[in-house]
């Protein structure tokens, strides 16, 4: 199968908490699954996490027993048309913008998907060093 998905899980400013990159015959819900379980534990002042229209059903009771969070879907309206910013979204796609600068992340040029997520890290801590070291 060609072709790749990427799940992150990002805090308010848009910095990785968690990844994971599966072959894109996964459905969304069940790459959700991967990222979400991982989380358990970690980090315990998460309380709520908000996710696209892909990521609805059964997965609401299964984030409610992992970690005791609140999973909220954030839907698009029926009567809009075109681009629209919807709240709390725009903080993922923003990140992926940022991800989307690094040359080796504009495309999907890895073989396994493990080192498509060190290459996402890498570009995050990238990120982070520039904006600790300032410009």
């Amino acid at each position: 199968m060609k072709g790749r998905k990427r799940h992150i899980v990002v805090d308010t400013l848009g910095l990785i908490l968690r990844c994971v990159v599966h072959p894109a015959d996964v459905q969304d819900r069940d790459g959700a699954e991967l990222v979400l379980e991982d989380l358990a534990g970690r980090f315990p002042r998460l309380r709520r996490i908000w996710a696209d229209g892909g990521y609805a059903g059964q997965l609401r009771e299964k984030v409610k027993a992992w970690g005791k969070w609140v999973l909220e879907i954030v839907k698009r309206s029926d009567k809009a048309q075109g681009f629209e910013v919807l709240p709390h979204r725009w903080i993922v796609e923003r990140t992926f913008g940022w991800l989307g600068r690094y040359r080796r992340l504009s495309k999907d040029y890895e073989v396994f998907t493990a080192t498509s997520e060190a290459m996402i890290r890498l570009a995050m801590i990238r990120l982070m060093v520039k904006r600790l070291a300032g410009r």
